[in-house]
């Protein structure tokens, strides 16, 4: 039954990733993908908590497989960042493809990381 929590977790992420992004874009008019950027961040602090969660023995393989797997499987998307990423160079717009790629990857790791600290605090 594990297959039925990723499962679970994506039908809560896919929409989730799509209203966020939607809600966040329509609240700018600058060619930067701000939806796509704040979902993977997001993801990724989630995904940091439940890792750092999991390592102090606070999360099941049941819950590693329902939040990190399924929703933030579904939540973040590599391929919509690349896309969007090859979208803005392909249209002149190099600084932005360039911040995407350096802001992305940069407020990731950073917010994977924080999340890792933020719960080995909590549990640790």
């Amino acid at each position: 039954m594990n297959w039925l929590l990723v499962v679970v977790g994506a039908v809560v992420g896919a929409p989730l990733r799509y209203l966020a992004d939607r809600a966040i874009q329509s609240r700018h008019d600058s060619a930067f993908p701000w939806g796509t950027f704040t979902v993977n961040v997001v993801g990724c602090l989630v995904l940091g908590v439940l890792t750092g969660a999991a390592a102090e023995g606070a999360a099941s393989a049941h819950l590693q497989l329902l939040i990190g797997t399924g929703l933030c499987g579904a939540l973040t998307t590599y391929s919509t960042f690349s896309y969007e990423t090859l979208r803005l160079a392909e249209d002149g717009s190099r600084f932005y493809a360039a911040a995407n790629v350096v802001g992305s990857v940069a407020a990731g790791l950073g917010a994977a990381f924080a999340g890792t600290a933020v719960a080995e605090a909590v549990w640790g």
